[in-house]
């Protein structure tokens, strides 16, 4: 049996990346699902292919930090599908990088509203919908501001290191109504919002990045998606509350 049969999800960040690879996942696994991106083509072209493998989805662009979308999300879910049992707040940003002295204050705004105020949002949302029928919350996270410190990243760290102390104290909020709560933390993954894929990226950075890891290389958006689809499934039924590594070993290699 599909491991998410019959179940409805919301995926933040659905049109690339990680989010794009685990609607595809989810839907092959039986989920219903309502996705979201700034891009309305190409959260219809995710949805187009989920259709034509039989699946059902409905695709809704706008920017995650907006609470309208966020409750327009979790109704069309209930109303499309009649419940909502998983949401994937997966959408993020990089934002400014370099140097603490000489970031702006509205480049680390726009960085912690979009990693970490939009999730606080979208759980807000997600959770009184889901109620006491129980379902499962997922935050994408980081390794970095969590076992590393990289440079010039400290919006980012911040906000996706703040997401797991969120995880922790709404885990403990949601547990007796069934709802479990994890933070799932990527190591470096071939998506086009990486580094690696910059415009002026070269191919010593991509060597140095894959370097970091145990494993020698990044992840491929396929693979971070199974370590989401374990969390949403009953796969994990006893996990909440946590910080799980999909890094590839990069916060215990020192080679």
């Amino acid at each position: 049996m599909a491991l998410l049969n019959d179940k409805v999800a919301i995926i933040t960040g659905a049109s690339s990346g990680i989010g794009r690879a685990a609607a595809k996942l989810f839907a092959r696994e039986g989920a219903k699902l309502v996705v979201t991106g700034r891009r309305q083509a190409a959260l219809d072209a995710v949805v187009g292919e989920i259709e034509a493998e039989g699946g059902q989805a409905v695709a809704i662009s706008g920017d995650v930090r907006d609470e309208t979308l966020q409750a327009r999300l979790v109704e069309t879910a209930v109303s499309r599908f009649g419940r909502l049992d998983i949401g994937f707040n997966n959408a993020g940003i990089l934002g400014e990088m370099g140097p603490v002295a000489g970031l702006s204050l509205e480049g680390w705004r726009e960085t912690i509203e979009t990693n970490l105020t939009a999730a606080f949002v979208g759980a807000k949302h997600q959770s009184a919908a889901m109620g006491k029928g129980g379902g499962s919350l997922i935050f994408t996270s980081t390794f970095v501001g969590h076992t590393a410190g990289m440079p010039g990243m400290a919006a980012y760290a911040a906000g996706k290191a703040g997401l797991i102390g969120f995880v922790q104290v709404l885990a403990a909020e949601l547990g007796r109504q069934n709802i479990r709560v994890n933070a799932l933390l990527p190591g470096g993954t071939d998506t086009p919002a990486a580094i690696t894929n910059a415009p002026d990226a070269t191919p010593e950075l991509l060597a140095f990045v894959e370097g970091l890891h145990a494993l020698k290389r990044m992840a491929q958006p396929e693979e971070i998606a199974n370590a989401a689809l374990f969390l949403a499934s009953d796969m994990s039924s006893f996990v909440t509350g946590t910080a799980m590594l999909a890094d590839g070993g990069v916060s215990i290699s020192r080679t």
